[in-house]
C-alpha cells in the first residue's frame, strides 16, 4: 500500500497529480506574459547545457516537479545526460561537471537558499572568475527567473503531464 497525503492505492498505480490551484495564463495574463518575456531575456547569452542545469537544479532545490521535468526533458533534447542531471543534487561529489558549470550550480544554490547566508563573496568570486560580467550578469538573471517560476508552480501546483 502506498500512502500520500491525499491518495491511497493498494494496486502500484500512480497517484493522481494534486489538482491545481489556479491557473496564471488566464487568471493574471498580463503578468503571464511578462514572465515568458523576462524569461527569453533572462537566457540570451547563457550557454544553454549550463542553463538547463540551473532551471533543474533551482527547481530540485525549490520542489517545483513542474519544472524539474519540463527543464530535465529541454536538457535531454539538448543532449545533456540521465547521469548528470540525476547527481545535481550531489554535484559537488561527482567528477563530471566543469569548472564553470560547478560555479554557476554553486551561484545557484546561493541565489536559492538567500536565507542561507546570502551570497558569499567566495562563491560570487569563483562565478565572477568562470564568467565575464555580461555573462554574470545574465546567469544571475536566469537564476532569479527560474526562482520566480519554481514560486509560482509550487504555490499553484502545477504538475506535470502522466508520462
Amino acid at each position: 500500500m502506498t500512502t500520500t497525503n491525499e491518495t491511497v492505492t493498494t494496486n502500484g498505480a500512480p497517484v493522481p497529480a494534486p489538482q491545481q490551484r489556479l491557473a496564471m495564463p488566464r487568471l493574471a495574463p498580463a503578468y503571464y506574459q511578462a514572465m515568458i518575456a523576462v524569461d527569453r531575456a533572462s537566457r540570451q547569452g547563457v550557454d544553454p547545457v549550463i542553463a538547463e542545469l540551473v532551471k533543474v537544479h533551482a527547481s530540485m532545490i525549490n520542489g517545483c516537479a513542474f519544472c524539474i521535468d519540463m527543464h530535465a526533458t529541454d536538457a535531454r533534447e539538448n543532449g545533456e545526460q540521465d547521469h548528470r542531471l540525476v547527481s545535481l543534487p550531489a554535484w559537488r561529489e561527482t567528477p563530471w561537471f566543469t569548472a564553470r558549470e560547478r560555479a554557476a550550480l554553486d551561484l545557484t544554490e546561493s541565489v536559492t537558499l538567500l536565507t542561507q547566508g546570502h551570497v558569499p563573496d567566495a562563491v560570487y568570486d569563483e562565478a565572477a572568475a568562470q564568467f565575464d560580467e555580461a555573462e554574470l550578469a545574465q546567469l544571475i538573471a536566469l537564476i532569479a527567473t527560474i526562482n520566480a517560476w519554481n514560486r509560482i508552480g509550487v504555490s499553484t501546483r502545477m504538475s506535470p503531464a502522466a508520462k
